[in-house]
């Protein structure tokens, strides 16, 4: 994805001084990282990352108190409070940072770094999907209150090395030069940092900081735009809270993971939705003048690939969903031709009234299951068993979906055509908590 003409004004990415855990002061640095907020598994995800170690960033991603308000200042009040007691320090200087994770085979590296924000018109940065007003209602009142970014969104470019710096496992060689080549070079030397989550993921931070390297990358990334990999609802936050401010400043600018998917191409997954209050054998009887439903065999991996193979077996009606909340799998897909016609809004291209959050969200949920879609309602969750094991516990229902191909993502974006929020999960997702931008720092 490229800027079209000579002196592109696309993406310009920033050094900044980032805030980052005293290593001398925490118990490791893999104990007070975290997925992102929107990835914690709660209540359980939660205590887990809570009980890790007293410094761990979930207290600033999710704080926990009686009040959104209070959950804000008590966010606000730990971050001043770590940083007076030199938990975190901000480095000396301003730099960008390169950013790599290892899961055994899967390689991806990438820039972190200070983007300037531009709105969607402009063709920079591609949303691919919706956004809930609360959610960035939510996190706009975090930002305010800490006046800081704690966790980068990952974006996705494609580089001008053309996949030629790739080796099948996204392991990067030689032969590409502006932010490729500088990545190369600086992965040379000693990292700032290296840590290995219970996950297994081995991570690493490098600092970049000389003059030449940072104009290199600059006049590079100036000839490309990207799509919002994760984080939608970050960005549009970002983008309220600069248009707040008059004057030029910090807040023109965002927290972000650069990664080139030319050379480390990202995982597309799905994700499912938790109906709360919608219990299978309410959710079932509605559906099945309108789906084929058949019980299929478990456990949850084989269900998983019978919903993939149902997805891929009728390209004429894709749709298909795997329900769960009863202690059984049911498959539903062969959805009614004619109800997908009055239900699924017209004027959009069809690539998106296919889809399977489209049908989800304006035949299931809104015409056969009248679900309001509102947090009371309808969780989301990427771990498929988290998603299954909360339904059977709250008597509710696991809707299990099938990743969206990742070129219909990017054609949609490039349409200007929006996604159902929650479409998609790309991945591998940086770990939050290993380098933070105070919007104070200058």
């Amino acid at each position: 994805m490229s800027i079209p003409g000579p002196g592109g004004q696309g993406l310009q990415l920033t050094p900044f001084r980032g805030l980052r855990y005293v290593a001398e002061r925490v118990g490791s640095l893999a104990a007070v990282t975290s997925p992102p907020y929107d990835v914690v598994v709660r209540p359980e995800g939660l205590r887990e990352l809570e009980t890790a170690d007293p410094y761990n960033i979930v207290r600033l991603i999710l704080p926990q108190a009686g009040t959104p308000e209070a959950r804000h200042r008590q966010a606000a009040e730990t971050l001043r409070r770590w940083q007076a007691d030199g938990v975190l320090a901000p480095d000396p200087e301003p730099a960008l940072y390169v950013y790599e994770q290892r899961d055994g085979p899967t390689l991806q590296r990438g820039l972190i770094g200070a983007l300037r924000l531009s709105p969607r018109e402009e063709g920079i940065v591609l949303p691919h999907e919706e956004v809930m007003p609360h959610v960035v209602e939510d996190r706009a009142d975090l930002m305010r209150a800490t006046a800081a970014h704690l966790e980068p969104l990952l974006l996705a470019y494609r580089g001008n090395g053309n996949g030629n710096g790739t080796s099948g496992n996204g392991a990067a060689g030689q032969g590409a030069g502006g932010a490729a080549q500088v990545i190369e070079r600086t992965i040379q030397r000693e990292p700032l940092l290296s840590t290995t989550t219970e996950d297994g993921v081995d991570h690493h931070l490098w600092r970049v900081t000389n003059p030449a390297d940072l104009v290199e990358v600059s006049t590079d990334l100036r000839q490309h735009q990207a799509l919002i990999a994760d984080g939608h609802h970050r960005w549009a936050t970002y983008l309220r809270l600069r248009e707040e401010r008059r004057e030029p400043g910090p807040w023109d600018f965002g927290l972000v993971l650069l990664v080139d998917t030319a050379r480390y191409p990202l995982r597309v997954r799905a994700i499912h939705r938790l109906l709360r209050r919608l219990p299978p054998d309410e959710a079932l009887p509605a559906v099945r003048r309108a789906f084929r439903v058949r019980t299929v065999d478990g456990p949850l991996p084989r269900a998983l690939e019978t919903l993939a193979e149902a997805a891929r077996a009728d390209p004429g009606a894709p749709n298909a969903f795997l329900l769960a909340g009863d202690g059984s799998f049911h498959l539903l897909d062969r959805p009614d031709p004619e109800l997908l016609a009055r239900t699924v809004p017209d004027g959009r291209p069809e690539a998106w009234r296919t889809l399977d959050a489209t049908v989800l969200h304006h035949t299931l949920l809104n015409h056969l299951w009248n679900v309001p879609d509102t947090p009371e309602h309808i969780g989301y969750l990427h771990d498929p068993a988290a998603a299954v094991e909360q339904a059977e516990r709250l008597g509710g229902t696991a809707v299990l979906m099938h990743p969206v191909r990742e070129d219909v993502v990017h054609e949609l974006a490039r349409q200007g055509i929006a996604m159902p929020h929650k479409s998609t999960s790309f991945g591998p997702k940086p770990a939050t908590g290993l380098v933070l931008r105070s919007l104070t720092l200058g």
